[in-house]
């Protein structure tokens, strides 16, 4: 009866380094998406509606961690907390035996090395989805909230409470 008081407007994060052109890219995609109609084929479209945070650092452990089991990818079974995902190819990246095999070791690496990183990173953290590294994977994030949006994406089991009144 109230199912619309349990929607929220989704919150997407964008871990952005203006000097990389993937990362502007990506975050002028993010600020179209908002101001323009989406997609852009179609004026008769709406632009989406979230709420965009754009941070200008790397994330934390604890976001790292949770960012690890929104990304698309196949996990390494024997390492719950792998984080390659997350490290470039850049030159400035360690060689695979010193990569670090943490989140804590990813931050500190960030810290040191910021290129060692791949931005940007976007995070839908309404819907459990995230991107690394491209501009596609931040237009996947966007064609699921349009999905959202025009009733094309399955959504979840509304809730059905068990008791005197159901």
């Amino acid at each position: 009866m109230f199912s619309a008081f349990k929607r929220s407007i989704p919150q997407i994060s964008i871990f952005h380094n203006p000097s990389l052109p993937p990362s502007t890219k990506a975050l002028d995609m993010l600020r179209a998406a908002l101001s323009s109609p989406f997609p852009p084929v179609s004026a008769s479209n709406s632009p989406l509606k979230f709420n965009l945070e754009v941070i200008e650092s790397a994330p934390t452990a604890d976001q790292i961690r949770t960012i690890l089991d929104y990304l698309p990818r196949v996990r390494d079974v024997d390492d719950p907390h792998h984080v390659a995902a997350l490290i470039s190819s850049h030159p400035s990246s360690p060689s695979l035996p010193d990569r670090p095999h943490s989140p804590e070791g990813l931050v500190r690496l960030a810290q040191k090395t910021p290129l060692a990183l791949k931005w940007p990173i976007v995070v839908d953290w309404t819907n459990g989805r995230a991107s690394a590294g491209n501009s596609e994977g931040v237009g996947d994030v966007l064609e699921y909230l349009r999905k959202r949006r025009d009733g094309e994406a399955k959504e979840e089991e509304d809730y059905q409470p068990k008791g005197w009144f159901s």
